[in-house]
């Protein structure tokens, strides 16, 4: 098991270490201008193209840095992790790329496309309970019946160093940037952008934001206590009723601010990202576009970064979102 009480929070150069790992694994996503979005929200709006990642998400960059790390032993183990979707393909896509057997564990009623392309890189999808947290507590017993490494979706330093990756080129294409809008689900890639900022552009304002039908991160962060919140959410990437202590350590130290938007808010955003930029975002990488709309007073003028970190959106789900 990863004892989250024992780690060290990755630094900067950490994560230049990931981009050197990873560079042969992954795509170095586009940072794109949009005068629609930067019209409708009278600010200079630019969007980091997560969404255009491999596999669709950003998560394969912690997937790929992380799986780099691992002994030859706890490859021959094998990995099992649970995920409510784009983690799992992530550890499936390095497991595979690192020659290991990989066990995901999915919430029934899992993400179909999620699932299918977990099952096509080679990993053993199994499906237990509800929730994400049931499928975690499934992947954890699993890993200790097998002798398997278990990949805990969160508190992982080199997965947060490996998201990190994002910020990294976000920087490197562009500077001044004044307000950056990133989504939280366990965390991981929230932290990595304050990490980031921090050291490369403090004057950075990093918002991070979460679905309101699952605030487990939110209240998380703001009183330092861990508890569990119903969760009702149709972005399943953002979708967990517990938070997580390593990024919650990261983000009460280093997030500027954090928010709430509602489904439908996230929904809306989905569609304006069809009209806006004529690409496909799912409904965790819709958040920061949400947030931004229901925002606009604040960032009025502003040059914002958006972070659309995936695009895994079934065909179901985006008639819903268009209807």
């Amino acid at each position: 098991m990863t004892d989250s009480s024992t780690m060290n929070e990755p630094n900067l150069q950490d994560i230049h270490d990931a981009k050197l790992a990873i560079e042969d694994h992954v795509l170095r996503t586009p940072l794109r201008h949009y005068p629609v979005l930067s019209e409708l929200l009278d600010a200079d709006v630019w969007v980091k193209h997560e969404n255009f990642q491999l596999l669709g998400a950003f998560k394969v960059r912690g997937g790929i840095n992380l799986v780099s790390q691992t002994t030859r032993d706890e490859r021959d183990r094998g990995f099992v992790t649970a995920s409510s979707g784009n983690h799992g393909q992530s550890i499936a896509y390095a497991a595979r790329a690192f020659g290991a057997s990989c066990t995901v564990v999915l919430p029934e009623g899992a993400n179909s496309a999620k699932a299918a392309s977990i099952a096509s890189l080679g990993a053993n999808v199994i499906f237990r309970g509800d929730v994400f947290e049931r499928a975690r507590e499934y992947a954890e017993e699993l890993a200790d019946r097998e002798n398997m490494r278990f990949v805990h979706a969160a508190n992982e330093p080199a997965l947060i160093a490996g998201v990190g990756t994002y910020s990294v080129e976000i920087y490197e294409d562009l500077r001044d940037i004044d307000v950056l809008f990133a989504p939280i689900g366990a965390g991981s890639g929230a932290s990595g952008a304050c990490i980031v900022s921090d050291a490369v552009s403090p004057s950075t304002h990093v918002i991070g934001v979460q679905a309101a039908n699952a605030p487990a991160a939110y209240h998380a962060w703001k009183s330092g206590n861990f508890e569990t919140y119903p969760m009702s959410t149709v972005a399943e990437g953002l979708a967990t009723e517990s938070a997580y202590s390593l990024p919650i350590s990261i983000l009460r130290k280093r997030l500027k601010e954090f928010v709430l938007v509602e489904d439908s808010d996230i929904s809306s955003a989905i569609k304006l990202y069809v009209h806006a930029t004529r690409t496909l975002a799912e409904h965790a990488g819709a958040a920061s576009l949400a947030a931004a709309v229901n925002m606009r007073d604040q960032i009025r003028g502003k040059r914002v970064v958006l972070v659309a970190s995936g695009g895994n959106i079934t065909v179901e789900q985006l008639k819903s979102a268009l209807a």
